[in-house]
């Protein structure tokens, strides 16, 4: 956790340390569960992030190890960003959070299949997810019998 200043010795105080704002979860979200990859890509989310906001987190999650800046077409400049290891740790957390949302919030619209398929097999669902790259690559493979 190199540059994040930590208020105790916590473990959820830590995880909060890096992960305590909605942008930063949202990031993540649309990275492990999305596929998405490109700065543009993150701007276009429906939430709206500042472009300040969006490089601001970027950096942090980079300076944290949960994802790598890589050169997608270094021509170009044009940058991508892949979920870590360490990142791909959150994608429980993520489907835990959407869990407790489709159960809690009338408000949420969640993807019921996801969710029934989270909620009888959470590891097996995290790992196929991990291994697909994103929701809809998952649906289509687990549509598939893949």
């Amino acid at each position: 956790m190199s540059r994040v200043s930590r208020r105790s010795t916590c473990p959820i105080s830590s995880a909060l340390d890096v992960l305590g704002d909605k942008w930063t979860l949202l990031v993540m979200r649309d990275m492990l569960l999305v596929g998405k990859q490109h700065y543009r890509e993150f701007l276009a989310s429906e939430e709206g992030i500042a472009t300040n906001i969006l490089a601001d987190r970027l950096a942090r999650l980079d300076a944290c190890g949960l994802v790598e800046r890589t050169m997608d077409d270094p021509r170009s400049g044009k940058q991508a960003y892949r979920p870590t290891e360490k990142g791909r740790d959150l994608i429980p957390v993520l489907l835990e959070l959407m869990s407790w949302s489709d159960q809690h919030d009338p408000g949420a619209v969640a993807q019921r299949s996801l969710v029934n398929a989270y909620r009888a097999d959470p590891s097996g669902v995290t790992a196929a997810l991990r291994e697909a790259g994103s929701v809809a690559a998952y649906l289509a493979s687990s549509q598939n019998g893949t």
